[in-house]
């Protein structure tokens, strides 16, 4: 790079012959005495060895020598200063370059190097060269740094005793960038901008000189560590060899080659290069997402992402994390934070734990448990001085004063620091927490997170967790969630793949493995749709935890199309203060339809459908189990679906619009139908006859509803002779609930073929 040649830049000053008007023996600025109107300076014409130089009595202390024209000082430029010089009399002297440096404004500019090295004459008539560099940049090699110069005055120096004259050949000044940059490379050095690399200066400064200079051109930053006190961004490409340092909340922003191989080369620590890629991510608008470029992260703690932006507390715009693993270090902090505290509970205050002992020790998104505390109940918010927890959902049987425990898991990338996260994704990402961490915990409010093909693996007690409301709208789409506990039986399980307590979930084509628990769902509209979720284990008539398990008992929800292996989907109501029927809706509003269901290996009380009540009066309001097909293998159980007593059976006198239709069994005694079709056969002629629905009704319901009832042959009465009577049904005949009675206007026998629901369709 020359700018002489490229930019048709003059940087030689004209020679003595042309007249010493432009030669001052001064600094050079304007007003300057110049050597065509002082004595003390001559030019000489024919000198034997100089064709034409300029002859100098030394009279002062420092003799100068100044081209009174501005030299231009750009940045990136680098310009040699020559002069050949020779005594000729009198004390020999001492030669050097020099300058005076200019600002934009035309003052001086001060506190920067004017002269170059000093050489000592020894001899009468001997030439010697004499020579320096300025340039704006602090580099190797150069004499003159002059960062914050626009212009200069240049020529020499002479110093050393008084009476000495010297004879000084046309003094030249030519452009040597070349020297300090790569071949005719298109780059700009932050160091010509004044950038030091010191690792205490602020090189803030030269950093967005450089890049407001560089056009097209990629800003290089070499060797050396560059202190960045102050956000910076830069819009144009960046090449790293030295690193960036900068306080935490300071923002490095690389607007042309934003992805995390940059931040990485640029800050050459793995997490440190992630959070300072995150910071920038949700402040640069010009990015959308934050390319991992297939890397491999190992980070050493959980990484706090508020912390990690360091401002926000709410954020509500697109932004996608995409394309790499993130590891937890074997050698990380990966601890649980364990607190017990007491603290009281009141069904009133259905969301808060009040007069928290020790609570400044229980951080947000603890799991908390204890007596009458639902599955995934976690901490999502406190009041230190008002001593108050808030929690994410409610608890079923806790009210009074307790010991509660407060496990805090740690969570490789940890959003909870956010009151509201909107509209975030983390795209095609494998999680490897090696069995030392969770994965991920949601911020504590915010819409539609989404995950999808990621794999999350091995994680050592959650997968996805949500601490709050932060879950509403979630997405996990064609995930594989793979599990630290593949070789423990289901018994010794602990891990869960994911929870959420707001409503709108969907869960699509995921694969997920031998974890004690798939989904807890506390909220309505879910999704649940494709997915392969398997949780057995080898152990011969083994037992089973819940895969899907709603706590809301009022679901608006479907499952469709999924592979539903050793695991069975569980409807309670946990997650309720007054787990008593009231003015609630009860149990219902789900779908389940098209999905295959197996199970091997186990006891034949094994079911694939559980209710489990947590107080008394409830029903079921809408349910509809259809077109599946339930398999069984190594084993036969004795049917599909059951009642959960432990707290509350069901009220079967309430139960409306349960449809169990078009399943296919294989391996199950008691096949589940309602409505059901049944015959009945009279031998001898009776007016009442007791017809039983026997165990085809799911749940162990009653006969409530007879839809019909159709003669198959010729009713006759006792002597053979074909009636054709009147009759009336009464559901609730029997005590034990399980025959209705039919009774006619006479005696007849036969045979009827009825339709029994267990429910009231409308």
């Amino acid at each position: 790079m020359n700018k002489a040649i490229t930019e048709g830049l003059v940087f030689m000053p004209p020679p003595f012959s042309g007249g010493l008007d432009v030669w001052s023996a001064g600094d050079g600025i304007p007003g300057s005495d110049t050597y065509d109107i002082i004595p003390n300076g001559i030019y000489v014409a024919a000198d034997s060895t100089f064709a034409g130089c300029l002859e100098v009595l030394k009279t002062e202390t420092v003799a100068k020598v100044r081209y009174t024209g501005e030299t231009q000082i750009l940045p990136g430029c680098y310009l040699q200063i020559r002069a050949k010089v020779k005594a000729v009399s009198g004390p020999l002297p001492a030669v050097r370059i020099a300058g005076w440096a200019g600002k934009p404004n035309g003052a001086h500019l001060g506190g920067v190097t004017e002269v170059g090295p000093s050489t000592q004459l020894t001899d009468y008539g001997e030439v010697v060269e004499v020579t320096a560099i300025v340039g704006t940049g602090d580099r190797q090699g150069v004499d003159m740094v002059w960062t914050g110069a626009a212009y200069g005055h240049f020529g020499i120096d002479i110093t050393g005793p008084n009476s000495a004259v010297v004879r000084v050949d046309d003094i030249e000044i030519e452009d040597v960038t070349g020297y300090f940059l790569r071949d005719l490379m298109a780059i700009v050095d932050v160091r010509d901008y004044g950038a030091k690399g010191d690792g205490s200066t602020d090189d803030s400064a030269a950093f967005e000189a450089a890049d407001a200079d560089a056009g097209d051109r990629t800003v290089h930053v070499p060797a050396g560590t560059y202190f960045l006190n102050n956000h910076v961004t830069m819009e144009s490409r960046v090449s790293f060899e030295g690193t960036i340092a900068m306080p935490a909340d300071k923002r490095f922003i690389l607007q042309k080659n934003f992805d995390f191989d940059a931040y990485y080369q640029a800050f050459k620590n793995e997490e440190l290069a992630f959070r300072k890629a995150y910071q920038a991510l949700l402040n640069a608008a010009d990015h959308e997402s934050l390319d991992l470029c297939g890397r491999r992260i190992a980070v050493f703690s959980p990484i706090d992402m508020q912390a990690a932006e360091g401002e926000k507390t709410s954020f509500a715009q697109r932004r996608v994390i995409r394309n790499g693993q993130i590891l937890a270090a074997s050698t990380g902090d990966w601890d649980d934070i364990t607190v017990t505290a007491q603290a009281s509970y009141s069904a009133s205050n259905n969301l808060k734990l009040t007069n928290v002992q020790n609570i400044s020790a229980i951080p947000v998104g603890s799991l908390v448990t204890g007596n009458g505390v639902g599955r995934e109940v976690y901490v999502a918010g406190r009041d230190i001085a008002n001593k108050t927890l808030t929690l994410n959902t409610q608890l079923f049987d806790a009210a009074g004063t307790q010991t509660f425990t407060f496990r805090r898991f740690r969570y490789i990338l940890d959003f909870s620091g956010y009151d509201s996260l909107s509209l975030f994704s983390l795209d095609d990402i494998e999680f490897q927490c090696q069995g030392l961490s969770s994965a991920i915990m949601l911020a504590r409010g915010g819409l539609t997170f989404h995950v999808r093909d990621c794999f999350i693996t091995r994680p050592k007690d959650r997968g996805i967790t949500s601490p709050s409301r932060g879950c509403q709208g979630l997405q996990v789409d064609r995930c594989q969630f793979l599990s630290d506990e593949s070789g423990k039986t289901v018994s010794q399980r602990k891990s869960i793949c994911l929870n959420a307590a707001a409503n709108d979930v969907k869960l699509r084509q995921n694969r997920v493995v031998h974890f004690k628990h798939f989904a807890i769902l506390g909220g309505t509209g879910s999704l649940i749709e494709g997915n392969h979720y398997f949780h057995g284990d080898g152990t011969t008539n083994g037992i089973r935890k819940g895969g899907i398990i709603f706590t809301s008992p009022n679901l608006q929800s479907i499952i469709t199309g999924n592979y539903i292996d050793n695991n069975f989907i569980e409807l309670t109501n946990e997650h309720d203060a007054t787990p008593d029927f009231g003015n609630q809706y009860s149990f219902g509003g789900l779908t389940i339809t098209g999905n295959t269901f197996v199970v091997i290996d186990v006891a034949p009380w094994f079911n694939w459908l559980v209710i489990k009540p947590y107080g008394s009066g409830h029903f079921i309001h809408g349910l509809s189990v259809t077109g599946n097909s339930f398999r069984t293998l190594n084993c036969t159980i004795d049917r599909i679906e059951s009642v959960d007593t432990t707290y509350a059976d069901l009220n079967f006198s309430r139960m409306r619009n349960v449809e169990f239709r078009g399943n296919t069994y294989h391996g199950v005694t008691d096949e589940t139908l309602n409505p059901v079709s049944v015959t009945h056969t009279q031998h001898t002629a009776a007016r009442h006859w007791n017809v039983g629905a026997y165990d085809y009704l799911p749940f162990g319901g009653r006969p409530r509803v007879i839809e019909s009832v159709v003669a198959e042959d010729g009713l006759k009465n006792g002597s053979g002779s074909e009636r054709f009577p009147g009759f009336y049904v009464r559901p609730d005949h029997e005590p034990s609930n399980k025959k209705f009675r039919i009774t006619w206007s006479e005696n007849v026998k036969g045979r009827v073929r009825c339709m029994v629901r267990m429910d009231n369709p409308i």
